[in-house]
Parts: structure tokens; C-alpha cells; sequence
């Protein structure tokens, strides 16, 4: 089958892409910005790419053409298929009716997490030679890629809650069929799309009820808004994690220690890399997902000792002058505090410059601008980007007082930065985007 994909440069449809040539199809795209990494990823796959979405790419003749959730009415080439009447599919809908029919999928759903946990999943999985399939939001270390097909019937998906594409306003996941799901946490986001939590809730129940008697749902204790999804009906057995009496996973930054805590009182104990609450849940839940396909719990933690992270997940970019720069997608209020509680547990009383770029649609309406200053409440100083924004960052920063600086020009900020950092800072970068190259920038600038 010859597929031509629209948008293939976003992660997830380049994932489809990379895992449709895998299987045998043949992949040619478009998108409107075609650049490194994907660019290169996709080139290296053997798809063709072509710069824009003009309609004479028609002339291509695939079989059916894969549109992406970035792809709105007005655009040419989409409005030139419907016009001639041309077959065309939701990436979410390709994929599961393609690649995922007769595959034991397990889905990570929620609103934090996802990424870290499916990567933790397939590397439980992958460390006990159960070889599986995956398709990644983010690139994890322990592979190096965000999608392949594997070898067994066993497949992570990260399962995003966002709509499908312009033609199916469900949520991806709905699509997936998993028989193994992680409910992780859920909380108003996507505030483009969806009115209020209440909204994003009807989703996940949308997800619940497609999961069968023979699934498993292992789904976060500390979520009143994860009850509320299964109270709506739940046909599949829960199995629950940060739960008091249960199963949970505690830890301790300085040491790189993780303990998970069962039922019955065991505790089982390993060191690992990473740091902060939210990735010992994000962990407790990939274990049990992965006990639900056969892998006993000591064996995940084995691997969890092992386990690199993501690319962008408090990744280290350099170290200049005693001061070290990290990266991070965190770009919802709440996923920027658990990250700045997990560094700040971690480095103790050294400072920490937090650099913000409020990127994301739900950010850029400034639907949580008001939660931003307690998302900060760790930091020493913090460093807001508002070029672009339709919203005052300096009058939601003024809580924070002095310890918020906001600059509408990406090179002061970079210049304001410098000039604060001290030996021993950590400089917390936060963005969903590229962020104009600002790590390399700020590192360049240290060096100077």
C-alpha cells in the first residue's frame, strides 16, 4: 500500500510512518516545515518529503491518504482531496487497523507522564527479551528511536488524549484497543479543544469502555478524576498504584533510590537515575502494566536500575563554569512543579534558574498564567520567554517579585541568564518547542 502522510513531521506521524515502512508499505509526506531530526530520521527510512501541502501533490496517486491532527480545513491539498472525493484516514485510525489488529497493545493514558511511562514500559519489556513494538512521544535513550515494530505481539503506545484529526474530534486513544492500560493522572489541559475536565473525563471513559474483561487498568489511587471516570462504568479489572495501603513506590533524590512498596508489606528496593515523585509513580505504574504480560515485579525493578530516560527529560545538555543546563518538556503547571520538586530534591539548597517558554496551545491562551507562580515556588530565580504570547507575563509573574524576569527578546533573555548564573547553578529549561536553540545559547554565553 503506498501512503502519502499529511503533517509527517510531527512525532507521532512520523512514528506511523517510520513503523508503516517497517511493515512492508511505501511512505511518501508533506508537512510544512521539514527539518532535522525528523527530516533526518524520515530521509534515512527512504520516505520522500516534500516542503508545503500543494495540491499538485495529487499527483503522487497513493492509495489513501494519512492525515495528521495538525491538518485543518483551508488547507489546499486537504481541501483539494475532499473535492475529488479521494480516500483519506486519521493517522490513529491507519495505525490501528494496519499495524495494531491482533497485537496485545498497552496504552498509557493521562495527562503527565505518558512519554516517561511508556518508556519505561517498553524497557521493562525489551530488558526481559519480550522484544516489543512501540510508538513514543519523545525519543527513549534506552533505544534511541520513537517507534519500531518489534517482534513479539506486544506493543507500548503512548496514548495521547488530544483530538484525532480534523475529521474525528475522539481522542486518539480511543483507536488503540489496548488490552493493558495506565491511567496515569488527568487534570485540565488542551484547553484548545476541550471546555473544562469534565470534558476530558467523558474521553477517558470513552477509552475505559472499550478495554475488555480479560484487560487490566492500572490506574492512579490519588486521582479523585480517575474514580470519577471509572464510576461511569468500568468493565475491566483495576489494579491500583500510589495507593497507601497498596501499591506504591517511594525513594529518596539524593541516593537514586526507588522502593516499591505491595500489599502485603514487601518492599523491594533498587537504584536508578532519575529523581522526583512523579517518575516513582510513572515507574510503579510501568511495573505493574508490565507484571500484566508476565514480568515479575523484582525483574522490572532490575531493569527500571537500568533505565536511561527520555530524550528532554531533565536531559543534561552541557556543564560550563560549574554550571549545568538541563532540558525538559514541562509546559503545564503542574509538570513543571513535580520537575523543579524533583532537581530540588536532588541538588538540595544550590540554586536553581528556571528558564519558562509558555509554548503549548493551552499556555498560549493563558488559561493557567495564574498557576504559574506557585509552579515555581522552588526556584531562586525564573526566566519567562513572552515573545508571542497574548498574554501579560509580567503581571502573572509578579508574585515571584524579583525572582521573575520576563523578556519578550530571546536574545536578552539568553544575556539575563548568563549574567545571573553562578558556579553550582542549575539552569532548568523548560519548553514543548525547540526554544530557538536557548541551551546552546546559553551555554555558549557561559563560556565567553
Amino acid at each position: 500500500m503506498h501512503i502519502h502522510i499529511l503533517g509527517i513531521c510531527g512525532t507521532f506521524m512520523g512514528g506511523v510512518a517510520q513503523l508503516a515502512v517497517d511493515s512492508g508499505h511505501k511512505v511518501t509526506g508533506c508537512d510544512a516545515n521539514v527539518y532535522p531530526p525528523m527530516s533526518d530520521q524520515l530521509r534515512d527510512a527512504g520516505i520522500e518529503l516534500i516542503e508545503g501541502f500543494g495540491a499538485d501533490q495529487l499527483a503522487l496517486k497513493p492509495d489513501v491518504f494519512v492525515i495528521g491532527n495538525a491538518v485543518s480545513r483551508g488547507n489546499p491539498l486537504l481541501e483539494a482531496i475532499l473535492d475529488k472525493g479521494l480516500a483519506y484516514v486519521s493517522g490513529p485510525q491507519w495505525l490501528a487497523e494496519n499495524l495494531l489488529q491482533g497485537r496485545w497493545v498497552l496504552g498509557v493514558a493521562g495527562t503527565h507522564g505518558k512519554t516517561t511511562t511508556a518508556s519505561m514500559l517498553a524497557w521493562i519489556l525489551e530488558a526481559a527479551n519480550m522484544d516489543p513494538g512501540f510508538l513514543i512521544g519523545g525519543v527513549p535513550l534506552n533505544f534511541g528511536v520513537s517507534a519500531r515494530l518489534g517482534g513479539t505481539p506486544f506493543f507500548v503506545i503512548e496514548a495521547d488524549e488530544y483530538d484525532t484529526a480534523f475529521c474525528d474530534k475522539r481522542s486518539k486513544f480511543v483507536h488503540y484497543h489496548p488490552r493493558t492500560v495506565v491511567l496515569n493522572n488527568l487534570e485540565f489541559d488542551h484547553a484548545d479543544i476541550f471546555s473544562d475536565l469534565a470534558a476530558i473525563e467523558t474521553q477517558f471513559h470513552h477509552l475505559v469502555r472499550t478495554l475488555p474483561q480479560s484487560g487490566l487498568i492500572v490506574s492512579n489511587a490519588a486521582e479523585a478524576s480517575l474514580d470519577r471516570v471509572l464510576e461511569r462504568g468500568c468493565w475491566t479489572p483495576v489494579e491500583r498504584f500510589n495507593d497507601p495501603a497498596g501499591y506504591r513506590v517511594t525513594g529518596d533524590d539524593a541516593r537514586g533510590e526507588l522502593a516499591l512498596h505491595s500489599p502485603d508489606g514487601k518492599v523491594r528496593r533498587t537504584t536508578w537515575a532519575l529523581s522526583g515523585d512523579h517518575n516513582r509513580a510513572n515507574a510503579c505504574a510501568a511495573l505493574l502494566a508490565a507484571r500484566h504480560v508476565g514480568v515479575p515485579l523484582e525483574q522490572g525493578l532490575d531493569a527500571l536500575s537500568r533505565f536511561v530516560n527520555v530524550k528532554r527529560r531533565m536531559e543534561v545538555r552541557g556543564e560550563v563554569r560549574g554550571v549545568t543546563v538541563y532540558d525538559d518538556f514541562a509546559h503545564h503547571p503542574t509538570a513543571i512543579a513535580t520537575t523543579v520538586a524533583g532537581l530540588r530534591r536532588k541538588v538540595g539548597n544550590a540554586r536553581i534558574l528556571a528558564v519558562l517558554e509558555p509554548r503549548s496551545n493551552t499556555m498560549k491562551l493563558g488559561t493557567m498564567k495564574a498557576q504559574l507562580p506557585d509552579s515555581l515556588r522552588e526556584v531562586d530565580l525564573a526566566f519567562c520567554y513572552a515573545g508571542n504570547l497574548g498574554w501579560d507575563a509580567r503581571e502573572a509573574l509578579a508574585p515571584m517579585g524579583e525572582r521573575a524576569v520576563v523578556e519578550d527578546d530571546l536574545a536578552r533573555l539568553v544575556d539575563q541568564i548568563v549574567i545571573a548564573a553562578q558556579p553550582g547553578d542549575h539552569i532548568l529549561v523548560m519548553s514543548n518547542g525547540g526554544f530557538g536553540g536557548i541551551h546552546g545559547k546559553i551555554l555558549a554565553g557561559l563560556t565567553e
